[in-house]
């Protein structure tokens, strides 16, 4: 699409039509922030985004909520969030409701006293006939407060109520997963709030509890509502914040990705995540999602031996998986030329054995070559038909933020694979810093598209020679030989795509395995 990566904007499934609506969001390119108030399609069958201009749209913001209701052929309905000028000078949050008619593509501004106060990172949910609105925080120059307050906004008589539920109720928070249930009560699970602890000194709190908020009656201002505490059972996802939420077929809501920050004295390391975990409204329950792999797949991972699949097709499948590790190269290009590239070794069926530092190896050797959303946080999340749409959001890498605008779709009913709808376009990519040392990074043209042609991405990179080169291969020089000289180079080439924080055990072994695909593709 036309449009720039984001974070922090709202994407919703059109309640009539095989279409997804994005309002709003955020982007920063590392100098200047920028907001939008404008509003993308996606239409699902042609896998097209476009841009509908709508006269009178709300303020640009981000870190709003959107909720679909199907009234009159569908409404979409945004309350809150916050604006910041591109210096970052200006910043404050909204506290104003806004409806867009989605038949006749109008938006209307709907005032009402007694609403929640201004604020983003709330949560917004529609229950019944009513909007029910939990938490947030607002933030000034001086001080941040964080909410657990609950307002209902009626959608028949649009009056604003604010609940005062009986019980005890989540501590103030921000981000959380919040769901409806079939009997119109309400769940909310983790998110993050941050306390001061002496001057300029701030802790955070990644919150991992889960309450129920229900009513007695049929949903109207006078029912009393009550808050408990639920204790699921099953596996529950790791702490984080930043995860993005939906709620998919069966009865099950979701949440996808996220940031765990390593809260050090001075910077903040993330951990990002791709993972999907689910939680059984009915059973109250937490599961982690499990990809299953395409069929074909299936069969011939459990027989485990090549030459008895069922035609060809499957045979070409056969030969395939290489025996050593894979790097699926992902690159990132900055606006100056400067490119980061984001490496991934997957460990082949030979390696699979020594490899199980941590569960991702296990799983990406167990699924050979995936296609999967890349590690993320504050990604923008729909689903239509039971399929889930993940769009955008943010990684970081050292001390870079990179705003993505890729979009994926996965089946949830089969949970078989991940599908590429948008691939990430790296031109898009910019980041701006005041002086730019380019010497760690690392200059491979022609490794973008990484997702299809892992194999090959490694050949064309270096045939295309880019502008820093490799040591190269002397005549008749061994494999070992070849490692010994040039293995501190390795080290560093990986430790700069892998981040700070990566492990050194595992920052040596991609570097052997970078060293040694580069020597055999020279010799």
């Amino acid at each position: 699409p036309s449009f720039s990566c984001r974070l922090n904007g709202s994407l919703s499934a059109h309640p009539e039509k095989d279409e997804l609506i994005l309002f709003g969001g955020e982007y920063f390119n590392g100098q200047k922030t920028y907001l939008y108030n404008e509003l993308y399609v996606y239409n699902i069958r042609k896998n097209s985004w476009s841009k509908v201009e709508i006269p009178n749209p709300p303020p640009r913001r981000c870190a709003h909520q959107a909720a679909v209701v199907p009234t009159a052929g569908g409404q979409l309905w945004v309350f809150g969030g916050e604006f910041a000028s591109p210096d970052g000078e200006q910043f404050y949050h909204y506290k104003d409701l806004w409806v867009l008619h989605l038949a006749t593509k109008t938006w209307e501004q709907i005032k009402a006293s007694g609403g929640p106060s201004g604020r983003s990172g709330h949560r917004m949910v529609a229950c019944k006939r009513q909007l029910i609105i939990f938490g947030g925080f607002h933030e000034s120059a001086r001080d941040y407060i964080y909410y657990n307050d609950v307002y209902a906004f009626n959608l028949d008589s649009f009056t604003w109520s604010k609940l005062a539920p009986s019980g005890i109720g989540p501590a103030p928070r921000s981000g959380c997963q919040m769901a409806t249930t079939p009997e119109g009560g309400i769940i909310i699970y983790g998110g993050y709030s941050k306390q001061r602890i002496k001057k300029d000194v701030d802790k955070g709190t990644l919150h991992t509890d889960m309450f129920l908020l229900k009513t007695e009656g049929a949903g109207r201002e006078e029912d009393k509502w009550a808050w408990s505490r639920l204790n699921p059972s099953g596996v529950k996802p790791t702490p984080r914040s930043g995860f993005s939420i939906a709620i998919g077929p069966n009865n099950r809501s979701l949440l996808f990705g996220g940031v765990h920050d390593e809260e050090e004295e001075e910077s903040i390391e993330g951990d990002f995540f791709n993972d999907i975990y689910f939680y059984d409204i009915g059973k109250k329950r937490w599961f982690p999602g499990q990809l299953k792999g395409p069929k074909s797949e299936k069969r011939k991972r459990r027989r485990g031996r090549p030459g008895e699949a069922e035609g060809a097709g499957d045979e070409e499948m056969e030969k395939q998986p290489p025996q050593g590790p894979v790097e699926i190269v992902k690159e990132v290009v900055a606006e100056d030329g400067t490119v980061m590239t984001i490496k991934q070794v997957i460990s082949g069926p030979a390696e699979e054995k020594e490899r199980s530092e941590s569960e991702e190896d296990e799983e990406d050797g167990a699924l050979g070559q995936q296609v999967e959303p890349c590690p993320r946080s504050n990604a923008m999340l729909a689903v239509k038909h039971g399929v889930l749409y993940v769009y955008g959001g943010m990684f970081e890498v050292g001390d870079r933020q990179f705003t993505l605008s890729d979009l994926y779709s996965i089946d949830l009913h089969k949970m078989e694979e991940w599908k590429v709808l948008v691939e990430m376009d790296p031109k898009a990519q910019e980041w701006l810093e005041e002086s730019e040392s380019d010497e760690e990074e690392d200059d491979m043209e022609g490794a973008e598209g990484g997702e299809e042609e892992e194999e090959s991405s490694e050949e064309e990179s270096e045939d295309e020679g880019g502008e820093e080169q490799h040591p190269s291969v002397q005549p008749d020089e061994k494999h070992a030989d070849y490692l010994s000289r040039t293995e501190q180079y390795w080290i560093k080439l990986a430790r700069s795509n892998m981040g700070p924080d990566a492990k050194e055990k595992k920052v040596v072994k991609v570097a052997h395995a970078m060293a040694k695909t580069f020597y055999e593709d020279s010799v």
